[in-house]
């Protein structure tokens, strides 16, 4: 695999795919609360100011009226940072969008603590729980530009709704340009045979770099890149289980109800193997520069092969 070396934030290349669907699909509406400019839809409302609503700070209000935008067969994609899109609407993105199994594709951006220094009232650290929870609801965290592309035209191919995860930072290429994807289904980006990193998002290139670091001391490790949250691909999670026998989760997310959560319901009842999880450890974010506070939140990739190290030790012990 030959990735490029630039950096480019997930919330860059989705304004970039709306552009291209709006230019191959006069159905697609975009929607937004007031900050346009930082979720990249900006974008698309200079280029399709008919097919663009501005609904100011009132996402309440914008998820419903994009229900009912999508009722009359339009694909609606909706922009806020994550902890808005999540919390805020909850009640409107449960009842409204995803009860009648509305065609809206919630695409927020400024998830997790990368958010950096608007502190812990927008790090959003709970919002694949939340939407993970909503029956109906799918959920995808891209890990690069590349995936993130993917994403983003497959929830336009998915009827009903989709929540995909997007970030602030630019963050290095996971994937080549010609990587192919299947809705659902995760990728392995690195083989090994003593343990499995099963990642989301920017965790992804983080534990990458943790299995670099650990085969220097002889621990072969599997990488995941589980960007399909809900559904969860548990094919790939059995054969984890089963060839590694151990398996370490990383995400920039709580490790209350996000993919750690989801991993460990799916091993519990069939493959039932040690699992550590690195995330935010019940507690909100704090104002800091991003870089500053993955140290913080014990989020790196010292992390991840600190806790991969302790996986392999409960295997050895079992």
């Amino acid at each position: 695999m030959s990735v490029s070396a630039d950096k480019v934030a997930t919330r860059v290349a989705y304004g970039k795919t709306l552009l291209e669907l709006g230019e191959v699909n006069g159905n697609v509406v975009v929607m937004d609360a007031d900050l346009s400019k930082s979720t990249m839809t900006a974008d698309f409302a200079k280029k399709f100011p008919e097919r663009f609503v501005q609904m100011g700070i009132s996402e309440q209000d914008m998820m419903s009226t994009a229900a009912g935008i999508a009722s009359t067969g339009k694909t609606v994609f909706v922009s806020t940072f994550a902890v808005f899109a999540t919390g805020r609407a909850w009640e409107q993105v449960r009842n409204s969008i995803a009860y009648p199994q509305m065609n809206v594709k919630i695409c927020a951006t400024h998830s997790g603590v990368t958010v950096g220094e608007d502190g812990g009232s927008h790090q959003s650290v709970e919002d694949i729980a939340l939407m993970r929870v909503i029956p109906n609801m799918k959920v995808i965290v891209p890990s690069d530009a590349v995936s993130t592309r993917w994403a983003v035209k497959e929830a336009f191919k998915v009827n009903g709704p989709v929540y995909v995860r997007l970030g602030r930072l630019a963050v290095p290429a996971v994937y080549d340009e010609d990587e192919q994807f299947e809705f659902g289904k995760a990728k392995q980006v690195a083989d090994g045979k003593d343990v499995t990193i099963v990642a989301c998002g920017l965790m992804v290139d983080a534990a990458l770099k943790a299995a670099e670091e650990l085969s220097k001391e002889g621990i072969s490790a599997r990488v995941v890149d589980m960007l399909s949250v809900k559904p969860l691909d548990c094919d790939m999670l059995d054969r984890a289980a089963v060839q590694t026998g151990a398996i370490v989760t990383a995400e920039e997310h709580s490790v209350i109800g996000g993919l750690g959560a989801a991993v460990c319901e799916h091993l519990c009842g069939s493959h039932p193997v040690p699992v550590v999880r690195v995330g935010v450890k019940d507690q909100f974010g704090k104002s800091g520069k991003p870089d500053e506070l993955l140290v913080k939140f014990n989020l790196t990739p010292t992390d991840i092969k600190a806790a991969t190290i302790e996986a392999v030790k409960m295997k050895a012990e079992m």
